[in-house]
């Protein structure tokens, strides 16, 4: 490989992180990568995440402060009565587990995708618009070859993805008649593609004030949503400072409230240190109880914040860690759809992209190729009840993009799909790299818990005796034979004294590059 390196990038499909290669490889920063990987990823990872859909990126520059750029999805101006609403639970079969969503018009709230990365683009970026649309505009008119990740995640949505004639013919498979694309078939989106193109003449007053806008409002005045023009006009992109955890001598940026995937993930890693302040060996049987500990607490401090009607820094707070730290030692214990992008350049500028559509509300846009998200039928960002949100509201989300400055001199961008898996995997992993100064591999290919609702989840076997323990503290135990995407799906790019690395997780079929010229 030539000398000149230009940075590395970690992403969920190959063709994502192609994309961020490229970029950097024509002269631009961590800033045009991400966003020209994020345009490629609504094509090569559709039901993950959309045009339609939300997303934040924790942006580092290489000179200047760290900021989060929220582009979430947004709850409407005003609401529709609930009898008037396309607004139906679907069951999705995981194979290990069926959950149940809602779809239809009725569940789209104000999408804030392409609005963030334009502003992005204005905001960091070196080249113009078109060149970052240029590669996913060629990849939908091509086509992207689906894998075997996307297609379980198509056949896990399929009743969604059926539901309309429109989406089950742009991604129906070709060779199964009555059945979405599978491993191995390549997915072509020409209507996408259209729109992408049409975005690089027209900007992002297309999607906000133009005909795109028309559109949504249309499809939902006639078919049950509550999306109106007043509602894409008035959606801004919001730049925040980053939520600031220190965990033993490292240091952490995440995305901070009205998100609250960053705050949980620091109520763990505090009150984990609380609780070891010695240190913290993942590897150890003892550990596995620990954290599912953590788990449960993060969990309950959830809640009780849900109850409170607000996250904050509070939650940080010396004497709520403490609670939480006297809960776990002082007594006995009984009892969705997101890819992430993470980029580094040699100039020291580090990008942490993480996105989501939901499942997709099963309908399509027209002729664009855009199917808008389900927020407003995620039971995760609607718990007091689905149409008990509050009008005009940024919607909290469990994404966390991170960044990790490590003492062994590593600067680290780093995220994960999963739902409210996500900060779970995330705080295994930076526990790993913070307290055993493990190389990105090793500290994503670790097994992964997760606690949650009675029942713990682990990658790992374990002895009988162990088992039994395990059981009798947290109620029910499962064990999962190998790495699943259950998980989520931490993707990690760094840079420190032994130069770039990069890990895509293996568990979403995870991708890394080391850039060079």
């Amino acid at each position: 490989m030539s000398s000149t390196v230009h940075g590395a990038v970690a992403a969920g499909h190959p063709a994502t992180a192609a994309a961020a290669a490229e970029v950097l490889r024509a002269g631009g920063n961590a800033f045009d990568a991400v966003v020209a990987a994020q345009w490629c990823a609504c094509v090569a990872e559709p039901v993950l995440t959309s045009l339609g859909g939300g997303g934040f990126l924790l942006a580092q520059p290489a000179e200047g402060e760290a900021r989060v750029f929220d582009f979430f999805a947004h709850t409407p101006r005003r609401k529709r009565p609930s009898a008037e609403l396309d607004f139906a639970p679907i069951e999705a079969d995981f194979g290990t587990a069926v959950q149940e969503f809602h779809i239809g018009w009725g569940a789209a709230a104000t999408p804030g995708m392409v609005r963030g990365l334009f502003g992005i683009q204005r905001s960091l970026c070196r080249l113009p618009m078109r060149a970052l649309l240029q590669p996913a505009i060629d990849l939908a008119r091509r086509g992207v070859r689906v894998n075997a990740l996307q297609a379980y995640i198509f056949d896990v949505v399929r009743p969604i993805y059926l539901r309309s004639a429109p989406a089950a013919r742009l991604f129906g498979s070709r060779i199964q008649p009555g059945r979405l694309v599978d491993d191995g078939e390549l997915l072509r989106l020409p209507p996408l593609a259209a729109t992408l193109e049409a975005l690089g003449h027209e900007g992002e007053a297309l999607f906000y004030d133009g005909d795109i806008a028309a559109a949504i409002e249309a499809a939902c005045r006639d078919g049950g949503g509550q999306l109106r023009r007043d509602d894409l006009a008035a959606y801004r992109l919001r730049e925040r400072r980053p939520l600031r955890v220190e965990y033993r001598h490292a240091r952490l940026l995440t995305n901070p409230p009205p998100a609250s995937g960053g705050l949980l993930l620091g109520f763990g890693l505090r009150l984990l240190q609380r609780l070891t302040p010695a240190g913290f060996d993942l590897q150890a049987e003892a550990a596995v109880a620990r954290l599912a500990q953590v788990m449960q607490a993060t969990g309950e401090a959830r809640v009780q914040s849900l109850a409170r009607g607000r996250f904050d820094d509070q939650l940080l707070e010396p004497e709520q860690i403490e609670t939480y730290r006297q809960r776990i030692l002082g007594r006995a214990r009984a009892s969705r759809g997101t890819t992430h992008i993470s980029v580094i350049d040699a100039a020291g500028n580090l990008a942490a992209l993480t996105s989501s559509n939901g499942e997709g509300c099963g309908h399509l846009l027209g002729d664009t190729g855009i199917m808008l998200n389900n927020m407003l039928g995620e039971a995760d960002l609607n718990p007091r009840g689905f149409q008990q949100w509050a009008c005009d509201q940024r919607m909290t989300s469990m994404m966390a993009p991170s960044l990790l400055d490590t003492a062994d001199g590593r600067r680290i961008a780093l995220g994960s799909g999963g739902s409210n898996r996500i900060r779970t995997a995330l705080l295994q992993v930076v526990c790993a790299l913070v307290d055993s100064a493990a190389p990105l591999e090793a500290a994503i290919a670790q097994p992964r818990v997760h606690y949650e609702n009675g029942l713990l989840h682990s990658e790992r076997t374990f002895a009988a005796a162990t088992a039994a323990a395990l059981e009798d503290s947290f109620g029910k135990l499962k064990c999962w034979p190998e790495h699943n995407l259950f998980f989520g799906g931490v993707h990690a790019v760094a840079h420190g004294p032994a130069g770039f690395s990069g890990c895509g997780d293996p568990r979403r079929c995870g991708v890394a590059e080391i850039v060079g010229a």
